[in-house]
């Protein structure tokens, strides 16, 4: 076992890189692997809604003035945003419509994604196609219903509006090529490692 833990020699680097052979195969079977899992277990489908928010910032800070103050505004109101799409008050609304408790939508189907000032969204993943669209629908009106009623952490200057309740043309939450490429790096990898192995044991 102590050569799994010292420094591979010049002459097992040169053997490695000779075998460039195996590593094709590697990556092929790696591929192909990877293809037939994504065959039999897909990753869930994924849908979106998205809110457009403007924070309006050039009423609150004047643009000729610091660029820190303006980054630190829209950081605390995208924070407050955030809150707010994750609260009970949001997420009951959704329980409402779907019928999926509050811990559930949390732990198994809700994400957000990347929020700030421009396009918001509120993404759900499901093995059920039309699942996903109701879930990210429901929680896209929930949040611009909970907006429109004001009060803490809402901003009378910000204007949104829900551009998109839901995409129609669903997707996979990860493409097949991104398998692709991984079983690949996966397949180069341990070919490698069983090309070192071999060579190692042949010395």
């Amino acid at each position: 076992m102590k050569w799994l833990f010292k420094s591979p020699s010049y002459e097992e680097i040169i053997h490695l890189l000779a075998a460039w052979r195996i590593w094709l195969v590697g990556a092929v079977a790696g591929g192909l692997i990877a293809c037939l899992v994504y065959v039999i277990a897909p990753p869930p489908y994924r849908s979106q809604a998205t809110v457009l928010i403007d924070h309006n910032i050039e009423q609150v800070i004047p643009v000729e003035d610091d660029d820190t103050k303006r980054f630190y505004y829209l950081q605390e109101e995208n924070d407050k945003l955030v809150e707010i799409a994750w609260s009970d008050q949001v997420l009951e609304k959704v329980t409402v419509e779907t019928g999926i408790s509050v811990s559930v939508l949390k732990a198994d189907y809700l994400q957000l994604g990347h929020p700030g000032d421009g396009g918001w969204h509120l993404m759900a993943e499901s093995r059920d196609a039309q699942e996903a669209q109701e879930i990210a629908s429901a929680w896209g009106q929930a949040f611009v219903e909970i907006l429109q009623q004001g009060g803490p952490g809402v901003n009378p200057l910000m204007e949104f509006k829900l551009v998109q309740a839901g995409n129609d043309d669903l997707a996979r939450s990860l493409p097949i090529g991104t398998f692709l490429f991984l079983g690949s790096i996966m397949g180069v990898a341990i070919m490698a490692f069983l090309v070192l192995f071999i060579h190692q044991k042949e010395g």
